[in-house]
């Protein structure tokens, strides 16, 4: 797929870039309790040159219970700052996964309204696996001054899913693996229900992504989001268990030319804890 410093860029457009002076590289790796790695201890042992790490659970809302919450505006304006990120320049976030939470961070930021931000296709994987320069040093960071936007648009909350669910006025789409999203297997953190919001779409992240971790082309996502049922004319709201994988979906709709899309950012981890929302199964 084309690169666009907007989405998504290739390991040879960064590398092209690196030396760039307003480029500015992001680490955003972040892993499930299950799959056993610890992210900042990756980092510090090895990262892409100049990467500074951004961390998804501290950047995050601590006022809410639900997990990595959206920050609240001036958080996330000093945490920038403090990292040496701001305006005018290019950023660029990646993730040990190959393509997982780095979509997050990339939602995040332009739901802020930095739009010069892109997912480094493939993330930390492929660049490793073609050989180029890492290091273990951390980044000499100087304070930048960033402002910000918000989009609202970008983002909804329970009570407009569930109005959106009952009215079935949106496609809501649903990141998680298949026997999640039908309720045959149950969710891993405790006291959630299992199955998925009444009138959504199943659409696995994984199944948007090649083997490599690099995102499928532009033909392809369309096909795999058609054989799910999708209406791309309609307005899409994604989700999925934590607000992660549901940003892979928003990523993908975004690469196609897909605009009127938001997030549901309390996901599965909110719906699944409410005994008076609805949940479908199978």
């Amino acid at each position: 797929m084309a690169d666009d410093p907007k989405t998504l860029v290739s390991t040879d457009w960064l590398a092209a870039h690196l030396k760039d002076p307003d480029l500015r590289i992001l680490d955003a790796s972040y892993y499930l309790a299950d799959m056993g790695r610890d992210a900042r201890a990756e980092y510090d042992e090895a990262h892409i040159p100049g990467a500074r790490f951004f961390d998804i659970d501290e950047i995050s809302d601590h006022r809410s219970k639900l997990p990595h919450m959206v920050p609240p505006t001036e958080k996330f304006i000093s945490r920038m700052r403090a990292m040496g990120v701001g305006d005018g320049h290019q950023v660029v976030v990646y993730d040990g996964a190959g393509l997982f939470s780095a979509a997050r961070v990339w939602w995040q930021f332009r739901m802020m309204g930095k739009t010069d931000i892109a997912v480094l296709d493939g993330g930390m994987p492929k660049w490793v696996s073609e050989g180029r320069e890492i290091e273990d040093m951390p980044p000499i960071v100087r304070d930048r001054h960033i402002t910000v936007s918000v989009q609202n648009q970008m983002v909804v909350d329970v009570t407009q899913v569930a109005a959106a669910s009952k009215l079935e006025s949106h496609e809501i789409l649903d990141a998680r693996s298949p026997s999640r999203f039908t309720g045959e297997e149950a969710e891993a953190r405790e006291g959630l229900r299992s199955g998925h919001i009444p009138g959504s779409k199943n659409v696995h992240y994984r199944t948007l992504l090649n083997d490599n971790g690099t995102m499928k082309d532009e033909k392809t996502l369309r096909a795999i989001f058609d054989v799910a049922g999708v209406d791309l004319t309609r307005p899409i709201i994604t989700t999925c268990g934590s607000g992660v994988t549901a940003a892979i979906i928003y990523l993908a709709l975004e690469r196609i030319g897909v605009d009127r899309v938001a997030l549901y950012d309390g996901s599965w981890a909110e719906w699944g804890m409410y005994n008076d929302l609805k949940v479908a199964t199978g």
